[in-house]
């Protein structure tokens, strides 16, 4: 294989293994922070809300350690094996990361310490607003990557200098619009929505199965006074996240649809033919031409109302979308001086294949979209069964609830491989893209994923890092799950004096676990 394609498998196998630990650290530190808000505030529970926060939090902490311990490989690569894409876009792309690095993290590292060791240190206030900080940290963390991560789907505020030959913000407060354009704020949401899902699912799962195990022990105070309140309280976020996932989902594909109509059509599995009315197709088979076949839900029109609000609209066809950007991007009078590229790359556009794999991206939407109509409808069964304040007890061990832990995981992790290889043949894509009509004269930013690889790295070079870091990062993983499965199955102990606020000036730094 060549340096190409093992460093775009390098990069996409460390991001998934990233990704991982990232949605449930945002989720949980949100939701730990709340629980011990609950805990804070006093009454009847507050013991119990005290208790279920330590216990979730002490797997928040296993989680974000390993999260941290992942991540840090990913921005080197830009330099390792992109530096072609670093040259071309770190003017812009470099300062999200920089915030996220300087601002974030040391954010979430200074009072997630604060908050693990300053328990009974520090006032109950302090260490309260400890907990919020590590969540704030970990919210404005997800934006600044999200916003990085967007430039490259939809560079907005974004021009080429015709000097360099660069990308460079197109004024002072271009920045802003880097950050903040629709792109960006509806795929962070739909992140944090996302995020909420894997934390719930985790929080719901674990505690309608020690609620089974309590209650089976004959420990029905257990049961009713920390892990039912908790079950309920994961439940309740999931459909919260569950909703919130849906809307920004649909949102999200309406807007693709505009500005990157490859990625929608591939998605979609638009490649026979369409007409006016199209049903939405729930699976495909064979190749993206006449030879292939597909299987629709037979409500007429419902893939046209999700792409565009009309029950009517005719949708294009992955090969309809390559034809229009082939002849738009071959066009001279497409672009600008500062942007227009050589006759050379003018000649590979009018034969570029546009399309991205359809089968990847069609089939990761599906399984996304499932999962979460799946967490959903999990909630709704668990509160079922919660009716009426009244203990889960089923007839086994209640550990198939268990098994929905991995499902939000999963959905993030091939809504994140949707993302990114329905982007391709693009590491940029283009901005206007949604404007295809030939002609226009548009300062154009835009990079081919085959030109963003750095031109002096070997693909021996590549491989041997990437299986390095395959195995590291295998080991890491295996660790994080036998950890978290090591502390989720310890539960709680009701009987287990809590550390109490000392304020004499010799009192121990402790740690709260």
């Amino acid at each position: 294989m060549e340096a190409l394609d093992l460093a775009r498998w390098q990069f996409g196998i460390t991001t998934v293994y990233h990704f991982l630990q990232v949605p449930l650290t945002i989720g949980m530190a949100f939701l730990v922070a709340i629980m011990q808000t609950k805990a804070y505030k006093g009454g009847p529970n507050a013991k119990a809300w005290d208790k279920v926060a330590q216990f979730f939090g002490k797997l928040l902490l296993i989680n974000f350690a390993l999260g941290a311990a992942t991540g840090i490989v990913q921005e080197f690569q830009f330099g390792m094996n992109w530096s072609e894409y670093a040259r071309y876009m770190g003017d812009i792309f470099g300062a999200p990361l920089a915030f996220e690095a300087l601002l974030s993290f040391f954010l979430e590292s200074t009072f997630v310490g604060i908050w693990v060791f300053g328990r009974g240190r520090i006032s109950p206030k302090a260490h309260l607003a400890s907990i919020w900080a590590f969540s704030i940290g970990t919210f404005t963390s997800a934006l600044w990557i999200i916003a990085a991560n967007s430039f490259m789907q939809d560079p907005h505020g974004a021009v080429v200098d015709p000097e360099t030959g660069r990308a460079v913000l197109e004024s002072k407060s271009a920045f802003l619009s880097v950050i903040f354009n629709p792109t960006s704020m509806l795929a962070y949401f739909h992140t944090l929505s996302a995020a909420l899902m894997v934390a719930a699912t985790m929080i719901a799962s674990l505690s309608m199965w020690w609620m089974a195990k309590s209650v089976k022990a004959k420990r029905a105070d257990e049961a009713e006074s920390y892990w039912m309140p908790a079950a309920k309280f994961g439940f309740t976020w999931l459909i919260v996240g569950s909703v919130a996932a849906i809307a920004t989902g649909h949102f999200m594909g309406q807007h693709v649809n505009g500005f990157q109509p490859q990625k929608f059509s591939a998605m979609m599995g638009i490649c026979q033919h369409s007409d006016e009315g199209r049903e939405l197709t729930l699976m495909r088979w064979g190749e993206c031409d006449e030879s292939g076949g597909e299987l629709a839900l037979p409500v007429p029109g419902l893939e046209s109302f999700m792409a565009t609000n009309d029950f009517h609209a005719r949708l294009e066809t992955v090969n309809e979308v390559n034809e229009r950007m082939q002849a738009k991007y071959s066009d001279p009078a497409s672009y600008d001086d500062a942007s227009r590229p050589s006759e050379e790359m003018l000649e590979q556009y009018a034969s570029q294949d546009f399309r991205p794999n359809v089968n990847v991206a069609y089939y990761s939407f599906r399984i996304m979209m499932g999962l979460g109509f799946l967490g959903l409808l999990a909630a709704i069964v668990g509160l079922w069964l919660l009716r009426g304040n009244k203990p889960y007890n089923p007839k086994g061990s209640g550990s198939w609830w268990n098994w929905l832990i991995p499902m939000p995981f999963l959905a993030s992790t091939f809504g994140w491989i949707m993302t990114e290889m329905g982007r391709q043949p693009f590491i940029v894509n283009p901005t206007a893209g949604g404007d295809l009509a030939p002609g226009g004269g548009t300062n154009l930013v835009m990079l081919l994923t085959d030109y963003g690889v750095s031109g002096s790295v070997t693909g021996a070079s590549v491989l041997v890092s990437l299986v390095g870091f395959t195995a590291i990062y295998t080991f890491l993983g295996a660790i994080w799950i036998v950890l978290l499965r090591r502390y989720a199955v310890e539960g709680i102990d009701p009987a287990k004096k809590t550390i109490e606020y000392d304020a004499s000036a010799d009192a121990p730094i402790t740690f709260m676990y």
